[in-house]
């Protein structure tokens, strides 16, 4: 046997191996450096942009229309707080959902007092029981006021294994299943929103890049609902893989029926929050003062979420995942459209089933 013919081709499969490596490599350090650097994407804002900027009013490309009312959840602290903050200074009004009805009254006063004109409503909500999402929901509908823009941005990160009072997963139940049915809960009052005013309704789920650390085999619905062994970081990516494909999802359904809302998914960065210092002790302290370099701060954070929510340049955009105020790619499972009607058949079913009970 002529082992040369062997050898070549296999010499030959390292090498290109190698080279690919070196060009994965490559990128990603480029990446990163334009990440650090907060070079400007197509938008024409970056990794460095903060929410202000890129709701200025006072920007070329910043034209948004006045009278909006918006819903953001998760809005006593971190990116949700300044979330609500810009874009209460930007003439939205504002609804907090809250279960810390006094956490949600200092957001509240720390709005006004920079903007006495903001209208800034405070209602009760727990997004881990569905009992409260329906009773949150018809209060505010009994206010009749319009809808443009609905932010899914409360999130948890939990260490330990709890569970909501439906029986779900603390973490899924809450990042995921609560803004599954509030949304199917508004959808409705938003369209009508749209239909009225001409204005294009708008829906951001807050996901994360950690949802690319979920495999295909992982991801089940009933073990996620009720997990034999937990582990918090898994819980926590599977849950914002379930809020983008959420998205993919109700985009489709509602290009089907022509409404004029849209629904895309945002990875705020890592962000200096609760959720990022509960991590910390899974790390060593020199390891978490390295990765804190790469951190953006709370107003960096909330920008992606901002310029989606108000941007003309995402008008009718709908179905895609941003991240750094720019349209970017996620997981080929994210991607997945059979993984994401299976899910929404999946999570319909047993809201429905549970809501009976």
């Amino acid at each position: 046997m002529d082992y040369q013919t062997i050898i070549n081709p296999l010499q030959i499969c390292g090498f290109f191996l190698t080279k690919l490596a070196q060009v994965l490599s490559a990128v990603l350090m480029k990446e990163t450096l334009r990440y650090l650097a907060g070079v400007a994407g197509p938008s024409g804002y970056g990794s460095n942009s903060t929410a202000e900027q890129v709701t200025d009013p006072s920007s070329s490309c910043t034209h948004f229309p006045s009278q909006l009312t918006a819903i953001v959840t998760g809005a006593t602290s971190g990116i949700g707080a300044e979330t609500a903050r810009v874009l209460a200074k930007r003439g939205v009004r504002i609804i907090i959902p809250a279960r810390n009805l006094r956490k949600a009254g200092d957001v509240k006063d720390k709005i006004l007092r920079e903007s006495p004109k903001a209208d800034v409503i405070v209602l009760e909500i727990d997004l881990s029981s569905f009992t409260s999402i329906r009773r949150f929901c018809s209060e505010f509908l009994s206010l009749d006021l319009p809808l443009n823009i609905l932010i899914n941005n409360a999130g948890v990160y939990s260490r330990k294994m709890e569970f909501s009072e439906e029986k779900n997963e603390m973490t899924f139940a809450t990042n995921y299943l609560g803004h599954y049915l509030l949304t199917e809960m508004l959808m409705e009052k938003m369209i009508e929103t749209a239909a009225e005013s001409g204005i294009h309704g708008r829906i951001i789920n807050v996901s994360s890049v950690v949802h690319s650390w979920v495999n295909k085999e992982a991801f089940s619905f009933h073990k996620m609902l009720s997990p034999k062994s937990y582990n918090g970081t898994r819980a926590y990516s599977q849950s914002k893989l379930a809020t983008i494909l959420h998205a993919k999802e109700l985009a489709r359904q509602l290009k089907v029926r022509n409404a004029r809302v849209s629904i895309n998914a945002v990875h705020p960065g890592i962000v200096k929050t609760g959720i990022v210092r509960a991590h910390k002790g899974l790390i060593t302290d020199s390891l978490y003062l390295l990765a804190s370099k790469l951190l953006k701060s709370v107003s960096q954070g909330a920008s992606t979420t901002c310029y989606v929510a108000l941007s003309p340049r995402v008008e009718g955009v709908s179905g895609k995942y941003f991240a750094d105020c720019n349209e970017t790619a996620c997981s080929a499972l994210a991607n997945d459209e059979g993984e994401a009607r299976k899910l929404w058949r999946q999570t319909r079913l047993l809201i429905h089933m549970q809501l009976r009970q």
